[in-house]
């Protein structure tokens, strides 16, 4: 951990993130940015399945990662199977598919402030040993500082390459403005219905804003369900 954080101040960049999931004896690691309010943007991840928990949250809006936000407190469960089936009512029968058994999410705080989460997933239902808890906390506490200290920091050389060059929820940003012109909404609620949308129709967050994007679904403005008469199949 004393190498990574070398380098976490040396050279920025999502590439080490496998690195740091290994030392800290995770499976996967996601790194997510406050943007407004409550909602997130990913930063990097060291694998698939963290981006897909991280939708499924950001979809939902109920999990470990909005919780510890709003809390400012560390959510610790390493036992899935353990948690009350209403903690998480939406969440925990829709992540059944992912190989994850064990979540650990550390709110990136100072103070009042706190600029993100770290996740840290296990695909075994394992608890931390104290020294991976010392790791995890310090690699928390640089990103924090990193984030917050204004020492020049580009966040654009911490952000998971993409062939496009955009965020990793950029679709999600534009779809969410062409709802709140269509249906006359703020960006808050345009939000909400875009994510109504896709968790009644079991897609992505992703793949329902690219549905929006591209006009193959337009919301009507009393019910997330699409317009039939302008959905178009392709």
């Amino acid at each position: 951990m004393t190498e990574i954080l070398r380098l976490l101040h040396a050279r920025a960049g999502p590439r080490f993130a496998e690195d740091c999931a290994s030392v800290l004896g995770m499976d996967h690691l996601v790194v997510s940015l406050v943007v407004e309010g409550q909602v997130t943007e990913q930063l990097w991840s060291s694998g698939r399945t963290g981006s897909v928990f991280e939708d499924l949250q950001f979809t939902l809006g109920e999990g470990p990662g909005p919780d510890a936000l709003r809390t400012r407190v560390l959510i610790l469960e390493h036992d899935l199977s353990a948690v009350r089936a209403d903690r998480w009512p939406a969440l925990l029968p829709a992540m059944t598919h992912l190989p994850i058994r064990a979540v650990f999410c550390f709110p990136l705080s100072l103070g009042g402030i706190t600029v993100g989460v770290l996740t840290a997933l296990r695909s075994t239902p394992d608890p931390m040993t104290g020294q991976e808890m010392d790791d995890t906390l310090a690699l928390a506490t640089a990103l924090t500082l990193r984030f917050l200290g204004g020492d020049g920091v580009q966040l654009e050389s911490w952000i998971d390459p993409r062939p496009d060059g955009e965020l990793h929820r950029a679709v999600v940003h534009q779809a969410t403005g062409m709802l709140s012109v269509q249906l006359g909404l703020p960006l808050g609620r345009a939000l909400l219905r875009l994510r109504a949308y896709a968790y009644a129709h079991d897609r992505s967050i992703i793949e329902a804003a690219e549905s929006i994007v591209s006009r193959q679904v337009r919301l009507d403005h009393d019910s997330p369900e699409p317009d039939s008469s302008e959905e178009t199949r392709g």
